[in-house]
């Protein structure tokens, strides 16, 4: 897994089309019990280094019920991106995650991975790189049914704050699936 992490970190496959430097975020080990699997490293996590370090990652932690100590246990979770680095700012927002990291990389990363009981798809452009046809029309709708993705995978929203509009509208998330998430989070942390 060392060498491996070396050769992604050191990756520049789309450095000709960044308008910032490559640099790779995630972070995984061969222990991993949960992998997390979101969108992109923002323009604060790329300048810290460290993944999910700012108010979003506040959010998911607080969802998942755990603090920044297991968080950033590489064996307790790993946090695979589906882009590695940060892609460049939107017109409403960062740009998607750059498509060349996953088919590149999360392959020979999940085969060194025999210990993760969950993967959290954040977002949608994990959940339709990972379920495919599996997922429904929209993100709510393949949130909401995430009982059918369980036991390998939990779907979520991304707690980036911008979302506090859908989580406003979607009460049922807070109600019902931040509980559930809780408790597979505990359980698979404990095995």
């Amino acid at each position: 897994m060392d060498k491996l992490l070396k050769e992604i970190k050191a990756c520049r496959v789309c450095k000709e089309s960044m308008t910032v430097d490559c640099r790779p975020v995630l972070s995984v080990n061969a222990e991993s019990k949960i992998l997390i699997i979101g969108q992109a490293p923002g323009k604060k996590v790329y300048d810290s280094g460290k993944p999910w370090d700012d108010k979003s990652g506040e959010n998911l932690r607080a969802w998942m019920g755990i603090d920044e100590a297991t968080f950033y246990d590489a064996k307790n979770i790993g946090i695979v991106p589906m882009g590695f680095c940060f892609p460049g700012k939107g017109k409403s927002g960062d740009l998607p995650p750059r498509k060349e990291c996953a088919p590149l990389w999360h392959e020979a990363i999940l085969s060194k991975l025999s210990n993760v009981q969950l993967t959290l798809l954040i977002g949608i452009y994990a959940q339709q790189y990972y379920l495919g046809d599996l997922r429904k029309k929209t993100l709510t709708e393949t949130v909401k049914n995430n009982e059918a993705y369980l036991p390998k995978y939990m779907t979520l929203p991304h707690p980036s704050p911008r979302n506090n509009i859908w989580m406003a509208k979607n009460k049922w998330f807070e109600k019902e699936v931040l509980p559930k998430l809780k408790t597979i989070v505990s359980e698979a942390l404990a095995i």
